[in-house]
C-alpha cells in the first residue's frame, strides 16, 4: 500500500487524498444493522490491519476529497463535512473546527484555483466544505468552480419529501451547503441518466444510499477509476455487498447499485477510490467463484 498522500495516476491524470478526519471505533453492529457478529468475525478475518482497531473488533472510517488533476482541470469530489456547522441531531459533525483549508493547501490546491467540485451525494460528510462561514454567511469555498450533483438530489433534499426534517442527521445541509452554490450559480444539475459530462469524465447512477446518488467514472490513456461515493463505506462490504449501513435510506436499490459497481470494477480492472475506506482508501477489485475481493493499491 503505498503511503496515503502519494498521488495515483490514471493514465495522465493525477489523483491525491486530502483528509477531513478519521472516524475511530465503529461498532460493526451499529454500521451494519442486519448483520451478527459470527458474520463480521467471519468477514473481519480477512481484512487489512488498517480496516479496524488493534482488537479487530471495531471498524476505521476514513472521511476524504479526492483532488483529481488532469492536463486542463482540477477537481474535487466530495467535500467532507466542513467547519461551523449547525449539526445538533449528529454531533460528531457539529461546530467543528478542522484543518481541512490547509491541508489543501499543502497539497497545492487554493479554492480559487478549483475547476469542479463533485458531490457523488449530498449527505452530511459530502458536501460540507461546498460553503464557508463568512460575516454570517455562507458563501461558497471555491468561487470559480463549477459544482456538480444530481438534479433528483436538490429535488429530493429540498423539500419536505427528504429527511431534511427535525428527526434527521442531515438537517440543515441544503440550507447551508448547497442552495448557496445554487444561489450563486455555480451548479451544473446532473440528470438521472447520468452520462458524460465532459471527455473523460462520465457520471453512473448508482441510487440506493440515497436517492440520486452518482458514482464517477474517469478514463484516460486507455486506463479507468471509479469514484463510488457512499455505495460501500468499508471493505468489508466488497465481501458481504448484502450489507446496507445504516446510513442508506433506500435498502434495495443500495444493494443492486453495490452489486453493479462491484461487477463493473472488477470487469474493468479499475482503479477504485473510495470515500471511506480508511488506510490509502485506494485498491483494486477481483472475483473469484462468487464472491469479490479487495486488495489495497
Amino acid at each position: 500500500m503505498k503511503n496515503r498522500d502519494t498521488p495515483y495516476r490514471v493514465g495522465n491524470t493525477t489523483v491525491t487524498k486530502v483528509a477531513e478526519q478519521t472516524l475511530r471505533n465503529v461498532s460493526p453492529a451499529f454500521l451494519y444493522p442486519t448483520s451478527t457478529e459470527r458474520e463480521f468475525e467471519a468477514v473481519g478475518a480477512r481484512l487489512d490491519p488498517c480496516d479496524c482497531e488493534p482488537n479487530g473488533k471495531e471498524l476505521v472510517l476514513s472521511i476524504h476529497t479526492w483532488v483529481v488533476r488532469t492536463p486542463r482541470h482540477l477537481i474535487l469530489v466530495d467535500t467532507g463535512s466542513g467547519n461551523n456547522k449547525e449539526r445538533p441531531k449528529n454531533p460528531i459533525f457539529h461546530h467543528q473546527d478542522l484543518p481541512y483549508l490547509e491541508r489543501l493547501q499543502q497539497a497545492g490546491v487554493r479554492p480559487e484555483d478549483v475547476d469542479f467540485v463533485i458531490n457523488t451525494h449530498l449527505h452530511v460528510d459530502h458536501s460540507g466544505w461546498n460553503t464557508v462561514l463568512r460575516d454570517g454567511q455562507w458563501l461558497p469555498t471555491f468561487p470559480k468552480a463549477r459544482y456538480l450533483f444530481a438534479t433528483v438530489e436538490r429535488d429530493y433534499y429540498s423539500t419536505p419529501a427528504s429527511h431534511n426534517d427535525a428527526n434527521t442527521p442531515n438537517l440543515g445541509v441544503y440550507e447551508d451547503s448547497v442552495l448557496p452554490v445554487i444561489e450563486a450559480g455555480l451548479v451544473d444539475f446532473i440528470g438521472p441518466e447520468g452520462g458524460e459530462y465532459m471527455p473523460g469524465l462520465s457520471f453512473m447512477p448508482t441510487p440506493g444510499h440515497s436517492i440520486g446518488h452518482m458514482s464517477i467514472c474517469v478514463r484516460s490513456d486507455d486506463e479507468e477509476a471509479i469514484f463510488a461515493g457512499d455505495v460501500m463505506h468499508h471493505p468489508t462490504q466488497v465481501q458481504r455487498p448484502d450489507w446496507n449501513t445504516v446510513f442508506c435510506e433506500f435498502s434495495g436499490g443500495a444493494v443492486a447499485s453495490r452489486r453493479h459497481v462491484l461487477e463493473s470494477a472488477a470487469e474493468t480492472n479499475a482503479l477504485y477510490f473510495a470515500t471511506h475506506f480508511p488506510g490509502s482508501s485506494v485498491g483494486r477489485i477481483s472475483r473469484s467463484a462468487d464472491a469479490f475481493n479487495w486488495n489495497y493499491a
